[in-house]
């Protein structure tokens, strides 16, 4: 029998025998089994604790044509620090700073920072708390639902189903079901629910390599309430940047409105 922590190392493919034994574990072995299993998740988001990652924001409407298009510098620093600088000409000199909960859009010429939501929309679908944040270990508990098709109803790939339940009602999404693949671990769909716990998104992830992934490369949106567009944030490039601390300070910001 496989031992069932190895179900979540990339490189080994999770077998019939390898799902049995993760299966049967205590409830507190499985729960810190899942827990490992989002951790790895998350890797295939960000990479690195502290990354620099160019960002690239498309809406497309309903009949395929494109609509609108935004490019962003995003500094994730861990422990839910993240500072966004907006690239497009429409937006430049915009930028938005997360601090745990806490969040600010500066803007130039203004000397205030203002205090605004995780749910602030940037583009399209595309949220602030969905361009600065990376990853889901720290906000969310996960649990496991079961083992599925990772399309309901479609003879696809397995798929590891959690459930996310936010720990603080300051995060975007109060609910997320996910899902994961079982060969590599990867974030293949997810549903997004806000505190009333409707349906708001959903997720698609886009992988570099679909047979051995490794990073990543977009995620795609669709709105679930109103307007019925997608939003493709695309992750053109990332590489491992620590920012000056005073850069996460939202009065240095205001100070100092050019960074290098």
């Amino acid at each position: 029998m496989h031992h069932p922590t190895l179900c979540f190392r990339p490189a080994l493919r999770v077998t019939a025998l390898c799902a049995a034994a993760w299966l049967s574990l205590p409830t507190t072995a499985l729960a810190q089994d899942v827990h490992a299993l989002l951790v790895a998740a998350d890797r295939f988001r960000m990479g690195a604790d502290r990354l620099q990652i160019e960002t690239q924001v498309n809406v497309v409407n309903a009949d395929g044509t494109p609509d609108k298009e935004r490019r962003y510098r995003v500094f994730a620093q861990g422990h839910r620090q993240s500072l966004v600088l907006m690239q497009s000409p429409a937006e430049k000199g915009q930028k938005v700073l997360m601090l745990g909960d806490d969040f600010w859009l500066l803007m130039p010429e203004s000397q205030r920072p203002l205090r605004i939501t995780p749910m602030q929309k940037l583009l399209g679908d595309a949220s602030t708390g969905d361009i600065a944040t990376m990853a889901w270990v720290g906000d969310y508990d996960a649990s496991l639902v079961g083992s599925e098709p990772c399309e309901a109803g479609k003879p696809t790939a397995p798929c590891w189903h959690l459930q996310l339940q936010a720990r603080r009602s300051a995060v975007s999404y109060q609910r997320i079901e996910l899902w994961l693949g079982k060969a590599h671990g990867e974030p293949v769909r997810a549903d997004l629910y806000v505190r009333s716990d409707k349906l708001a998104k959903q997720a698609r992830f886009v992988m570099d390599r679909p047979d051995a992934p490794t990073t990543v490369t977009e995620m795609v949106l669709s709105d679930q309430v109103s307007h019925h567009k997608t939003t493709h944030i695309r992750y053109l490039s990332r590489k491992e940047r620590q920012v000056p601390q005073e850069w996460l300070n939202p009065m240095f910001l205001v100070r100092n409105p050019a960074l290098d």
